[in-house]
């Protein structure tokens, strides 16, 4: 039976030391109750909690860290479906070379790797591994391009070989790298645990089944060894879907340890829409890592706006720090934009201020991340809150305009705003942002 916040709590040292990164040790008991966090984040833990409380206080599917610094943190999930609570660990991914590839086309693929950003919503998302797969029978060459593959991008790599002996000589010259060697079977699970285990990686397990993974996963944990990963043994999307879920389900509602492990999968298809296709399932539907062929910035682009969403809290909008920003180079007279600090709304309407043309201020007053109306209907967005704000930053003393723009939809505040602002002259602007442009010409342009 799943013991309660205040049961774990009276197994704690009760020192509320926060090293644990919990405020007190009940904050912390309760992540314990809520599988949110491991009992080995508290360093004055006794034995008797240990013992009690190590297996039942785990998340149903574990969380495991890769790269150098430990900072890529997969699995760790608490529920099946996002609006139960939210996803945590967003589905890695890393773009695959082999060793048979011209030297050209590795170098182009690490350094495209390298230089990869894209930024939404205020976020840089970058290519989080760099899969590197044995074709070949040149173990000194697979073991080449694994430590070429980290020293170049330094992204954890996810190993892959059918040669047990390859894969444990690639895995100790990027020892540290906390990385990932794939596969284990029943036959070379002992050699290359040694070889996870001595050089700091993890391991992911497959088999022709659930029921052979589930097994050597089971007899891994026994002898120690739990820094594990599953890699399922699939012929088709639907098979592929279908296994997922059924080992999630397995992890969370049936609480069953041996399939409570984030999955890494890799995709062996030149064909767009199947890459996309699968991708966009793995991602969907609880894929710890996926491994793509082939770099494609018109693929990744999508795929990871998709990620962004699915693992955005859905209670918790994405929001941007309240203050002035600066759209362009504006100056004392430049006109003044205000909007809410929703990210979307702050970025769409920022970039189509910038489009126009015209250097502006855009401030942005704290509306708890909600777009206008939700803001406006909710009491957060009117013109004594847009007025309190102006007046706490000393946008007064930054600008000599006194001319504010507000968000058309929002037209019924300009009296309360003028009001609450002595002195300022309230405009009201367009109701959607892709008018700004024809505003601003219209509008400022003619004053």
């Amino acid at each position: 039976m799943a013991l309660t916040g205040l049961q774990i709590q009276k197994l704690l040292p009760k020192t509320n030391c926060k090293e644990c990164g919990s405020n007190t040790c009940l904050a912390f008991a309760m992540k314990l109750a809520g599988k949110k966090a491991e009992l080995s984040q508290c360093p004055y833990a006794s034995d008797e909690a240990k013992k009690i409380l190590g297996a039942a206080s785990e998340p149903p599917v574990k969380c495991i860290e890769l790269g150098s610094e430990k900072n890529l943190k997969i699995g760790g999930e608490t529920v099946l479906y996002r609006h139960e609570k939210t996803f945590i660990n967003q589905t890695a991914l890393a773009i695959n070379v082999n060793e048979t590839d011209s030297a050209q086309s590795i170098d182009a693929t690490l350094k495209a790797i390298s230089d990869y950003v894209l930024e939404r919503v205020g976020e840089k998302l970058i290519i989080d591994m760099v899969g590197v797969t044995q074709k070949g029978g040149d173990a000194d060459a697979f073991a080449a391009l694994a430590k070429k593959a980290f020293d170049t991008t330094k992204r954890p790599l996810v190993l892959r070989s059918s040669d047990a002996k390859a894969l444990a000589a690639a895995a100790a010259v990027v020892k540290g790298s906390g990385s990932v060697l794939v596969a284990a079977t029943e036959e070379t699970a002992e050699l290359l645990k040694s070889a996870a285990n001595e050089n700091g990686h993890s391991l992911a397990v497959t088999g022709t089944n659930l029921d052979e993974i589930a097994s050597l996963t089971a007899k891994l944990k026994e002898d120690g060894f739990n820094n594990l990963l599953l890699n399922f043994n699939t012929y088709s999307l639907a098979e592929q879907f279908q296994t997922s879920s059924i080992a999630r389900r397995s992890a969370l509602k049936d609480e069953f340890k041996p399939l409570g492990y984030p999955s890494v999968s890799f995709i062996d298809t030149d064909n767009i829409f199947d890459i996309s296709a699968i991708a966009t399932t793995e991602i969907s539907k609880y894929g710890g890592i996926c491994v793509l062929p082939h770099f494609d910035p018109a693929l990744l682009a999508p795929l990871m706006t998709l990620r962004l969403n699915i693992y955005t809290d859905p209670q918790k909008p994405i929001q941007v720090e309240p203050k002035v920003y600066q759209v362009g180079e504006p100056k004392a007279d430049s006109p003044v934009f205000v909007t809410t600090n929703f990210s979307l709304t702050y970025f769409i309407v920022s970039g189509e201020i910038e489009n126009s043309g015209s250097n502006a201020w855009l401030v942005i007053p704290e509306c708890e991340g909600m777009s206008v109306l939700t803001a406006w209907a909710a009491g957060k967005f009117s013109g004594a809150s847009i007025a309190k704000f102006v007046k706490s930053v000393g946008l007064e003393e930054q600008v000599t305009t006194r001319n504010i723009i507000i968000p058309g939809y929002v037209a019924q505040i300009s009296g309360e705003l003028e009001e609450s602002l002595p002195g300022w002259k309230v405009i009201v602007g367009p109701q959607e942002a892709g008018d700004i442009e024809s505003f601003v010409k219209a509008r400022i342009s003619n004053n």
